[in-house]
């Protein structure tokens, strides 16, 4: 070790005792080979301290005192100011060299503190989301469609409610989707995105879709299309995501839900244009309700060039497909805002 190498020969005065009760007496301090030696005059050796195990008593204060433990009664004071540096700088060399658990221990603490962060962070919310998503009852499921509804209404308007235009409302559905428990379409007036999904299956229609065209085909078109992007990606699951895992836990927890994220959500559907849904996956929706793709294809362009595929794949062309609704039905449904 350099440090004991530079003061190998070096020797001073000190005062020993090996007892408390004892008279203190002057010896010669000298540094051996990771030792502290302390003889008596004639050169006969009083005590061996191993460098390593050291205790300095008064840090900072001179002379120093030092004891051969931290529990021992032995203690040596010495005042030459090149001694103590010696045996400070010994003794800090040799701490160093030393295997220190603690700093182990410290480091597996803080990669174990990482470990759980990481999963915290990124694991924990999207497990959690899964969770409360698999366990929901349907009935959770309706009353928080509801209260979105609730919500989208306040904002866009009450939905349209002209008796007649209700009941063809509801032929338009079971006719899209078959009478096996289909969506509950509802009209708003204002304009809003062309359809939207809420939980316990509620799709939101924009008026504008029974205004605007001539015939039932392509309302049914966009709720087909509406179904299937609701079938991609579950409302509540999506209400969840974007509420964050502290509206999750306590869904999870307590089956309730705050006002706010729900009215937040309601807010951010308004503004938010449906994604794309795949022309192979449109073709198979219409050519299961038995209608007719083509009106749907050239009210999203009226060029065709953009639809093309569903054009060309129409899977009602030279067949003969059932009414979407009769005449009258129809004119019921562009008229449901009316009153």
């Amino acid at each position: 070790m350099t440090a004991l190498k530079d003061y190998r020969r070096l020797e001073a005065l000190g005062l020993w005792r090996e007892r408390p009760e004892d008279q203190r007496r002057e010896v010669i301090v000298s540094l051996g080979e990771a030792t502290l030696v302390m003889s008596s005059a004639a050169g006969d050796a009083l005590g061996h301290w191993s460098l390593p195990a050291v205790e300095r008593l008064n840090p900072g204060q001179e002379p120093a005192l030092y004891a051969p433990a931290a529990d021992s009664d032995e203690e040596l004071e010495v005042g030459e100011p090149e001694m103590i540096a010696a045996i400070e700088r010994i003794r800090t060399a040799i701490a160093k060299s030393q295997p220190r658990p603690g700093r182990l221990r410290l480091a597996l603490s803080i990669g174990f503190g990482l470990g759980v962060l990481a999963v915290a962070i990124f694991w924990l919310p999207e497990a959690m989301i899964q969770q409360t998503v698999s366990l929901l009852p349907q009935a959770k499921r309706a009353e928080i469609g509801r209260q979105m509804l609730s919500e989208i209404t306040q904002i866009a308007g009450r939905p349209c409610g002209a008796p007649t235009g209700r009941e063809a409302l509801m032929q338009l559905a079971a006719r899209t989707f078959g009478t096996d428990a289909p969506p509950r379409v509802v009209v708003v007036p204002a304009t809003i995105p062309d359809t939207m999904t809420l939980p316990g299956n509620i799709i939101v229609a924009s008026a504008d879709l029974a205004e605007d065209y001539e015939t039932p085909e392509v309302f049914a078109g966009y709720l087909l299309a509406e179904r299937i992007r609701g079938a991609g990606a579950d409302p509540i699951e999506t209400f969840l995501r974007e509420a964050g895992l502290a509206v999750t836990l306590r869904l999870l927890t307590t089956g309730e839900v705050r006002n706010d994220a729900i009215h937040g959500h309601a807010a951010r559907l308004l503004s938010r244009e449906g994604v794309p849904v795949s022309d192979t996956a449109l073709i198979d929706s219409f050519a299961a309700a038995r209608i007719s793709s083509e009106p749907y294809a050239f009210a999203r362009d009226v060029s065709g060039e953009t639809v093309l595929g569903l054009i060309e794949a129409n899977p009602m062309r030279g067949s003969a497909a059932t009414p979407v609704l009769s005449d009258a039905d129809w004119v019921s449904l562009q008229e449901i805002c009316a009153s």
